[in-house]
């Protein structure tokens, strides 16, 4: 066994916090999650700097908000491409500044790569040696992936499976050096009609609680387009097929939601198999698992879809640290613990330098029991539909961004006391309600977007 623990980081996409069973979910099984919530350290309040998929990923793996590493807040569709990205960017353009795979590197970790990817550039230049991802994103089923085979090869087993089998050989094939893997699973991102039967039967659309905010006056949401993306992404959107474009009769938020906690059940089944695979292989013990979200995904709440948005659906992720033989077990509930957080968590657990240019905070101290909470509790955001604002343990305070012109366009956009009002359906700005705290928040909103740089530099 080697001195430095191993760090698995498990990143699924578009899972929101509220789907887990730890999360008080109590419709949707995920007792694979759960049980690591149970063993290790749960995060009641979690989010993702900027909720969408590119900068999200980019922000764990620099340590560094989607304006730092990036130098904008969305999916770089023009030059990356919005479903494929049949050739990785080879030129570093973006996040110039050490990664989390290439400071562990330094300390002589083994890297690896095992699912989407969807940041720039390859990750051949960010620091991963062994590498297994998807040529083309949002595809369960006929993927070709960048690894071992022959170019163009089709896997026409479930690309999640095939992962999870890349997966099964990599921890097989450990020696004497440390590792960190980085285990990104697709779902519960759409198409969540591209599933294995039993995920897509295994919940009764009628027996589907949904939260209160997807009424609005009285109206539960609904949109046969969206409703399409959902089950089928850009095989609807992007190549318009004709079975593609009609839904099934009678089809409702409820059907949907039903298949999005049937594509989670799967993320979990797959959290099982690799903690069967770490104690097969004699590694549960020294290593370090993260589970995370990249983002959540909105499912009709305030007649809203996907993400990108400054609401809870959107923001609020699962975030598990779990590691029974370095700390003990428990829950957080007055930090809030952040993506960028991960880089500077991990390294200082490894015993490695943080670089310079991070913006995030070592949650080391409240993992090992020193600190219950760090000296900033609140989370800074951004989002790619036009936001930024900042989330603390009780409240939510959001300003409206020109994207284009990097200015704020309305400092008074929103204000939830989220205790009182966790659906966020009473807008506090304009009031004399709390306007204390409102005003102190809007103004570290402000400081924060004057005082953050941004990337000069976003083009090959």
């Amino acid at each position: 066994m080697c001195d430095k623990p191993n760090v698995i980081v498990v990143l699924c996409d578009q899972m929101r916090a509220f789907a887990a069973g730890c999360y008080g979910n109590e419709f949707c099984r995920t007792p694979n999650i759960d049980r690591l919530a149970a063993e290790g350290v749960r995060f009641e309040h979690a989010v993702s700097n900027n909720p969408v998929c590119t900068p999200a990923r980019g922000t764990f793996l620099s340590g560094q908000y989607s304006r730092t590493w990036q130098g904008d807040l969305s999916n770089p569709v023009a030059e990356f491409g919005y479903i494929c990205a049949p050739d990785p960017i080879w030129q570093r353009v973006h996040c110039k500044d050490p990664t989390l795979p290439e400071q562990l590197k330094r300390e002589g970790y083994d890297t690896a790569l095992v699912g989407k990817w969807h940041v720039h550039p390859a990750p051949d230049l960010l620091g991963f040696d062994y590498k297994v991802y998807p040529r083309v994103n949002h595809r369960h089923t006929d993927q070709i992936f960048v690894d071992q085979l022959p170019p163009g090869e089709v896997v026409h087993d479930w690309s999640v499976h095939y992962e999870a089998d890349k997966v099964a050989a990599y921890l097989a094939d450990r020696g004497d050096d440390p590792f960190f893997l980085f285990y990104s699973i697709s779902p519960p991102h759409m198409p969540v009609g591209d599933m294995p039967e039993k995920y897509l039967t295994m919940y009764d659309p009628a027996d589907v609680p949904l939260r209160p905010n997807v009424f609005v006056d009285g109206e539960m949401y609904h949109d046969e387009g969206v409703f399409l993306i959902y089950l089928w992404d850009y095989l609807y959107y992007w190549y318009h097929l004709p079975e593609k474009s009609v839904l099934p009769e009678g089809f409702d938020l409820r059907h949907l939601t039903a298949l999005y906690y049937g594509a989670t059940t799967w993320v979990d089944d797959m959290v099982g198999r690799l903690m069967a695979e770490l104690e097969a292989n004699g590694l549960a013990d020294n290593t370090i698992v993260v589970f995370a979200g990249d983002h959540g995904d909105n499912l009709g709440s305030h007649h809203t879809w996907n993400k990108g948005r400054m609401q809870e659906e959107s923001i609020r992720i699962p975030l598990i640290f779990w590691a029974p033989k370095l700390w003990e077990r428990g829950v957080n509930e007055t930090q809030v613990a952040e993506l960028i957080d991960l880089m500077p968590t991990l390294l200082d657990a490894c015993g490695a330098e943080t670089p310079a240019g991070v913006q995030g905070d070592s949650l080391l101290p409240i993992l090992t029991g020193q600190r219950s909470e760090l000296d900033e509790t609140d989370a800074m955001l951004e989002t790619c539909g036009g936001f930024l604002g900042i989330r603390t343990p009780t409240h939510t305070y959001g300003m409206a961004i020109d994207l284009q012109q990097r200015s704020i366009t309305d400092e008074n956009y929103c204000f939830y006391d989220m205790r009182e009002d966790p659906y966020q359906l009473s807008n506090l700005i304009g009031t004399d309600e709390q306007a204390e705290l409102a005003a102190a928040l809007k103004q570290r909103c402000l400081d924060w977007h004057r005082n953050t740089p941004w990337l000069k530099e976003t083009g090959p």
